[in-house]
């Protein structure tokens, strides 16, 4: 035999009624359904408690307005009923729901009178939507060809007097069910949610309790099986709500389950579960607008799933309150006394956390709650207080509580600490951590503005642990920017399918706009949606510190910040991006080249904090060069000297300068291969190279702990005269009338068979770039076209030094290069 529950969600509407009739019709079910409990229509419950506190209120508006409401719900029901029946049987339900209907205006006329709504009232009236919404499946059922009769279920379950959360008597209403179950030949639809006691006054089970109903009713009859029909397809392994990849669990324990619930988990109301487990009967959630969907089958004793863990939870608001002091260490009865006071004033505590000196505890309580729990606790506590060996409690709101669960954490080492490298990475700071020694809950307090970012971060780690994602918000789509868009669109799913990496485009910014949205932009397309005509859909105005506002707000895992400009002002916002704990990846050299106190900052937070700030690109394009200066470092080598021609341009012209064509027109041919700036001078001043030696200087010590760029010493390249042209073309003027002198140099070089090069020299106290004159046998004749070389002599590579050469430049390389540091991010993060 079956008990079938269907929530509110499944009764709200006619389309959704007409899926409950299909499962309850199903042949191979129908056969087995004992009976069919339901809540009231969707929002029902709510609007008759909203009637209730307007109809006890004082004048004759609230009276206008409880009536109005009370006739909309009136409304709502019978049109949903003239969908389904017509002729007599619509006659027939329109009289039953005008007796009911007429029935809660008299209670309401009564409260409106006294001006006065007593729990006992409430309670009754909450009951309504239950009866109106079994009333009227019954009558559809019949209509349908199924014999099914509409049953208020108060006589048969019985309870306290606790009105809006009473207690059930279970043996008492299991003798009061069984009996008339066997008198029963029809199917039987049953009111949810709604008992009453020993006198037969009307009371509820708490909200949810339709849950409990079927439960109890399910125990009563010893079913095979209680299923409990919602909108979502069983229980999922985190909030759907919050986390878009969660996904349903095919089996979990009452206990598990219990544990969900408790925290949070909306599919099932946590009292249900105690009648099913006592008895042994399993509970499946299902969803009714996905009847195939298997759902999620609570029982006794679930197997091992493929997880380590079951599913994440959440509660929010919440609040904790602490209580310390010397007087509680070592003292018998302190605890005794604390929760005995707030048990008398009904404060339910959610979580308890107690330091191992004794000498504090914290405790979790509702936000509603707080007051209450201060003062009971100032009550009890007052001559302590007084005497000062027990401090005044302290509260603190706004907090949410994190909950993973699963059996299978038990006697699994590292489950804990992969819980909090999760959070931890994604900057989630823990208040207070409870673990029970069951070992099948992990609890954590934490801001609740974090709350979904800790489900997502944790969700990630523990379910989609082949799967690493960031979440990437990107400034600036020029050459750079935007050809990492554009490999980032043409790599995604081959990223995702082969390497499990998955980047989310969260938000981006270009030409004085900017867009964010949680879910993706299509990288694809970002960039004409912004240099489109007019301000795009979601776009608007940017600016620096609300594009990093909106990125903090967010609150996304695993985020990350692409700088894709040469911006002074961004890169001197990177150490407060960093301290949001989202990672910076950038090949904008200012910032590594501004202050060396600035510079150290950001990598000593980037250590310490576990922050990722990577920065390959800044010097050698797509070259592994910093990192390989960092594993020489790592493995204990010592770098003793750095010779490198780090400047694209630079290596073309010289590379090329054999005497075949003058200077000035090699500088132009660079210009039309687009190797130099508009302006070439922005090239030949050797600031940018200048950049990247200091920014190698200082990743490898050489130069000095506090090297700063004014240090660096440049040898000219272009006369004065050709840095004070006017234009580009002047320039050129004037460097013509210099070709004479570089011929000349050049030409004496290549009598002693040497070449004319501009290398950078990084060694102990100094960092130089100059033109010198290189033999055959240099490694710095054998590059070609624009190619970058760096050759690094160490104590172990010192008879024959590392050479790293390639393409140090070029919109291509130097994008792949920020790309394999989003991909690094994606390791490191999760």
């Amino acid at each position: 035999m079956l008990v079938l529950k269907f929530g509110g969600t499944s009764m709200g509407s006619a389309k959704a009624l007409e899926s409950v009739i299909e499962i309850i019709k199903e042949p191979e079910r129908r056969k087995e359904i004992a009976a069919v409990v339901v809540s009231a229509f969707s929002g029902v419950t709510d609007k008759l408690i909203e009637i209730s506190r307007s109809a006890a209120g004082a004048g004759s508006a609230a009276a206008e307005s409880y009536l109005e409401t009370a006739k909309e719900i009136q409304k709502r029901h019978l049109e949903i009923a003239g969908h389904f029946l017509s002729g007599n049987e619509l006659k027939k339900a329109e009289e039953f729901f005008n007796g009911q209907f007429s029935e809660l205006q008299k209670v309401l006329e009564g409260v409106s009178i006294l001006g006065e709504l007593s729990p006992r009232s409430l309670d009754l009236i909450m009951g309504f939507g239950e009866r109106f919404s079994a009333g009227f499946l019954a009558s559809i059922l019949c209509a349908r060809g199924i014999d099914a009769v509409f049953v208020d279920a108060r006589p048969l379950i019985k309870t306290n007097a606790s009105f809006g959360k009473a207690l059930v008597q279970e043996e008492k209403s299991f003798s009061l069910i069984r009996p008339w179950f066997d008198s029963l030949k029809q199917l039987p639809i049953l009111t949810g949610f709604i008992a009453s006691t020993d006198d037969g006054i009307s009371t509820t089970i708490g909200r949810g309790g339709s849950d409990l109903s079927a439960a109890l009713f399910g125990a009563a009859l010893g079913v095979k099986e209680v299923e409990i029909w919602t909108d979502v397809d069983g229980i999922l392994t985190a909030d759907p709500r919050q986390v878009k990849n969660a996904f349903p669990i095919d089996s979990i324990s009452y206990e598990e389950a219990m544990e969900l619930s408790h925290f949070g988990a909306k599919v099932i109301y946590p009292p249900t579960i105690r009648p099913a487990l006592e008895r042994g009967i399993p509970i499946r959630i299902k969803n009714t607008f996905n009847s195939g969907a298997k759902g999620t089958l609570i029982v006794k004793d679930s197997e091992s799933g493929p997880y380590a863990i079951r599913g994440i939870s959440s509660m929010s608001p919440v609040a904790l309150i602490r209580v310390q002091g010397p007087a509680m260490v070592g003292v018998a009865g302190f605890s005794s006394r604390l929760f005995g006071a707030l048990a008398r004033r009904k404060i339910s505590v959610i979580l308890i956390s107690q330091s191992s000196s004794e000498y504090s505890i914290c405790l979790a309580v509702l936000p509603a709650d707080v007051s209450a729990a201060e003062e009971a606790i100032r009550e009890e506590f007052s001559r302590e207080i007084d005497g000062g060996v027990i401090d005044q409690p302290v509260s603190e709101g706004n907090l949410s509580i994190i909950a993973v669960v699963g059996s299978g954490m038990k006697n699994t080492s590292g489950i804990s600490g992969k819980v909090f490298h999760a959070l931890g990475k994604n900057g989630v700071n823990v208040i207070a951590i409870v673990q029970g020694s069951s070992e099948i809950n992990i609890s954590a307090v934490i801001s609740k503005q974090d709350e979904a970012k800790a489900l997502n971060a944790i969700h990630e780690a523990f379910f989609l642990a082949g799967l690493r994602s960031v979440n990437l918000f990107l400034i600036g789509m020029g050459n750079i920017g935007g050809t990492l868009l554009e490999q980032i669109a043409a790599q995604r799913e081959i990223l995702a399918e082969n390497h499990k990496i998955r980047i989310n485009l969260a938000g981006a910014a270009e030409l004085g706009r900017m867009i964010f949205d949680p879910a993706g932009i299509d990288p694809g397309t970002v960039r004409s949606l912004l240099r489109g005509d007019g301000m795009p859909k979601g776009g608007e105005e940017y600016s620096l510190p609300l594009f990093i506002e909106k990125m903090k707000g967010l609150n996304l895992p695993n985020s990350a910040f692409c700088d894709c400009t040469a911006s002074d002002e961004i890169a001197m916002s990177y150490a407060k991006i960093l301290k949001t704990a989202i990672a910076v990846i950038t090949p904008n050299k200012r910032a590594n080249t501004s202050s060396f106190e600035y510079y150290k900052k950001l990598r000593n937070y980037s250590l310490e904090r576990g922050i990722p700030y990577l920065y390959e690109t800044t010097v050698g394009a797509g070259l592994p060069l910093i990192s390989t200066l960092r594993d020489l470092a790592l493995s204990g080598d010592k770098i003793k000297r750095i010779e490198a021609v780090l400047s694209g341009t630079l290596s073309f012209i010289f590379n090329n300068f054999d005497g075949s064509k003058s200077f000035s027109a090699l500088v132009r041919d660079a210009k039309a291969k687009g190797y130099t700036e508009p302006d070439p001078r922005d090239d030949l001043n050797a600031m940018d190279a200048a950049r990247k030696v200091l920014i190698l200087a200082r990743e490898c010590g050489l130069a000095g702990d506090a090297l700063e760029f004014s240090s660096v010493e440049i040898e000219p390249i272009l006369p004065a005269a050709c840095l004070k042209a006017p234009d580009v073309e002047a320039f050129f003027k004037e460097l013509e009338k210099s070709d004479g002198d570089f011929e000349a140099r050049r030409s004496r070089a290549a009598e002693q068979g040497k070449a004319l090069r501009y290398v950078a020299v990084i060694e102990e106290g100094s960092a130089r770039l100059s033109i010198r004159e290189e033999k055959a046998d240099s490694p710095f004749r054998s590059l070609v076209d624009s190619d970058n070389i760096v050759v690094i002599t160490t104590e172990r590579y010192s008879s024959l030094p590392m050479v790293i050469k390639g393409p140090g430049a070029g919109a291509q390389v130097t994008a792949a290069g920020v790309f394999a540091d989003i991909a690094r991010i994606a390791r490191t993060l999760v």
